[in-house]
């Protein structure tokens, strides 16, 4: 059985390792990043709020009329 001839070990080893690395390295380089995001400024973002206001203030457990 030719698994258990160790004589040839250290050649598969060494071959597959750098097969491996270089295949690696090959996907790396051709691979395109994308650029860093750009920050926002929070203060010209605009919430939008879908409630109506005379439906929140009804719900709101302050807005209730205490006894």
């Amino acid at each position: 059985m030719p698994q258990l001839d160790t004589s040839t070990w250290f050649t598969t080893i060494l071959s597959t390792s750098f097969s491996i690395i270089h295949r690696l390295q090959l996907k790396l380089t051709t691979h395109i990043f994308s650029p860093n995001p750009t920050p926002k400024d929070l203060k010209t973002l605009k919430h939008h709020n879908p409630w109506d206001k005379k439906w929140t203030k009804s719900y709101l457990p302050l807005s209730l009329h205490q006894h």
